[in-house]
């Protein structure tokens, strides 16, 4: 963005892995001062997959971009003390901390807002009861991997894609910035918690997916690609390629029966079988009917071909793409994209994300990863006023690292 919003703004991150990082990077894009504080030696998540071929984790990288990183012995009394300090520092823009650290009296909201009564604390948990989770237990404890997969499955099918993760990331931003608010107006601080779990069960109540499961009084049916409640599916073109139609609205309809000159056959279909293909719900009913009528138009053509009579006729439709064939796309473009490259420590020149919310029309920038503990001698300089013969002493006596590399 061209003008960064929480720019000023420190907030304190002692997190891992996905939730707590993402939603801290969201507010990092946003001009926040992030200071990730990790263990000596470095974070439990550092080495996750994917990897670089030399072994630096990509994940890392990509989930700590542009933070500042502080590197202490948190077993260490004097360790907790430069934390606990750092947190409670003074000024508005100060006093803000998100955490997933389970079990450390240490780091409570009781314990530090003692020293800053208006301290802004967010902390990330598995479950509200405080018991441990990750993405890919809570999405099977909603039911997900129950109606995810084709019709023949017999057993749960898992996703990939860590999606409570990331949108507990986004619920954690925006409840940060809620609080930061409040205390703004009121002068209080505030303690929140926010478990994983809570954002996956809330997610699919929302969708209104667990209203409808108590009302069947069981699951919905699996069918694979097929949209649920309208009409979606892939097809396949003469030259192999794969595509995703979909047709959530009567607009969308007209449009794809225009583009492969089947408006005849469906109106006839309409009048056969008592139907209005202009509802969702009997283009869902009819959805094996109407993608066997449309799979022969797909097969007879290239992809060129179709995409230029899905293009024309205003259909909702995709390419399925290999991710590396998405990296390619975006360096072959001329037109400004989300991605770009920059230069990773350990790892080279990289794929990675701008802020994806635009300014202006334009993009902000990306930054690379900090280093284990770069930013040790600087955050405490800078934030915390110790001398350099302070901080000499204190990595003298192993209570900091600088770089290990």
């Amino acid at each position: 963005m061209s003008s960064r919003p929480l720019t000023g703004l420190r907030i304190v991150e002692c997190a891992s892995f996905v939730a707590g990082p993402s939603g801290c990077l969201a507010l990092g894009q946003l001009g926040a001062d992030v200071i990730k504080v990790v263990p000596l030696g470095g974070p439990a998540d550092q080495y996750r997959w994917p990897l670089a071929p030399e072994g630096e984790s990509l994940y890392w990288a990509a989930l700590n971009r542009g933070k500042r990183s502080l590197a202490v012995d948190l077993r260490s009394h004097a360790g907790k003390e430069l934390v606990t300090e750092l947190i409670t520092t003074d000024g508005p823009d100060a006093g803000l901390l998100v955490d997933n650290v389970a079990g450390s009296r240490w780091l409570s909201y009781e314990e530090l807002s003692a020293r800053r009564p208006d301290l802004v604390h967010l902390h990330v948990q598995g479950h509200p009861d405080g018991r441990p989770a990750v993405d890919y237990t809570v999405n099977a404890d909603v039911g997900i991997p129950t109606i995810t997969g084709g019709a023949d499955a017999r057993g749960p099918v898992n996703h990939v894609l860590p999606a409570w993760d990331l949108l507990t990331g986004m619920t954690a931003a925006t409840g940060l910035l809620a609080a930061l608010r409040e205390r703004e107006k009121t002068g209080r601080g505030s303690y929140l918690e926010l478990a994983l779990a809570d954002v996956a069960t809330s997610g699919v109540a929302n969708l209104g997916w667990l209203a409808e499961a108590e009302q069947r009084g069981g699951p919905r049916p699996r069918h694979g690609n097929h949209l649920y409640g309208s009409f979606g599916v892939d097809f396949t073109t003469r030259d192999d390629a794969h595509v995703m139609v979909v047709a959530l609205t009567p607009g969308h309809w007209r449009g794809l029966c225009t583009a492969t000159g089947t408006s005849e056959v469906f109106a006839a279909l309409e009048q056969a079988l008592d139907a209005d293909l202009a509802r969702e719900s009997d283009r869902y009913r009819l959805r094996e009917t109407i993608t066997a009528i449309l799979r022969p138009w797909f097969a007879e053509r290239d992809l060129a071909e179709v995409a230029d009579r899905l293009e024309t006729g205003g259909v909702l439709w995709s390419r399925y793409r290999e991710m590396d064939e998405v990296v390619a796309a975006h360096d072959r473009s001329e037109t400004p994209s989300v991605l770009t490259r920059v230069n990773e420590p350990g790892i080279g020149r990289t794929v990675a994300a701008r802020p994806a919310l635009r300014s202006g029309g334009s993009y902000g920038e990306a930054s690379a990863a900090p280093r284990h503990g770069e930013h040790t001698h600087q955050v405490l300089a800078e934030v915390l006023g110790l001398a350099d013969h302070q901080i000499g002493k204190l990595h003298q006596d192993g209570v900091i690292d600088a770089d290990p590399r």
